[in-house]
């Protein structure tokens, strides 16, 4: 299993790109979010990977957080959704928009994303609601941007020093966290975990630089019985 490539961006396409690896190049298809993101050609890049092994078919799939990499995974698993489709709805909304969406209901939100029908818009939200507050729980440990820097395998002789390492997200991660954080507070207060998502999707919707103690109280208020 390739779960990580990190190496030269050697050409850019609509919907993949070629990344040398030390002398090796990988077609690995991208988001159209990912793919705007990522440096010009000739730069140095890290994605993470998922792998699709069909009969006839080996797909790279790649992404800049194991976070949004695990929502495709997720995705995945709902009946209908393939590849395509999944990438269609990170590449529109991205990994924290997918979880507002999912957490809040907003089938049109993922609606939004191309190909995907109102039905299979509502099957998401359906089939994954009640996941969602697992991996949100978890999106502080994941949000962090593969990095060009980490070398799993040393060359024989020193590499030169890549051009520009893949540069951190602190605000992703920082959200992520602040999120992960109000969730566990709300849930150890005895909150269901689906009521607690819900909520802190809401607020961080609304406002979202909200920290940890400011998405907590604004939950609050939308958790008290009316």
């Amino acid at each position: 299993m390739i779960g990580k490539i990190s190496g030269r961006l050697d050409w850019k396409g609509l919907d993949q790109v070629l990344i040398d690896c030390r002398g090796v190049g990988y077609i690995v298809h991208v988001s159209d979010r990912t793919l705007a993101a990522l440096p010009p050609e000739g730069e140095f890049c890290a994605l993470y990977t998922d792998l699709l092994v069909r009969e006839d078919l080996l797909q790279l799939f790649g992404f800049p957080t194991m976070i949004e990499k695990e929502w495709h995974k997720l995705l995945m698993t709902v009946q209908g959704v393939g590849a395509k489709a999944s990438m269609a709805i990170l590449g529109t909304l991205g990994a924290e928009g997918v979880a507002r969406a999912i957490s809040l209901g907003d089938a049109r939100a993922v609606q939004a994303a191309p190909g995907v029908g109102p039905k299979l818009a509502q099957r998401v939200i359906l089939e994954l609601k009640a996941k969602a507050p697992g991996l949100m729980a978890a999106g502080a440990r994941l949000a962090g941007k593969a990095s060009a820097d980490d070398m799993v395998i040393e060359p024989a002789e020193p590499a030169p020093a890549p051009k520009r390492a893949a540069k951190q997200d602190d605000g992703a991660v920082r959200r992520a966290g602040y999120t992960a954080d109000a969730l566990s507070a709300l849930v150890n207060l005895g909150y269901s975990q689906g009521d607690a998502a819900q909520a802190v999707a809401s607020v961080a919707g609304e406002n979202p630089d909200a920290d940890t103690a400011a998405m907590i109280r604004a939950s609050l208020r939308l958790l008290q019985p009316r």
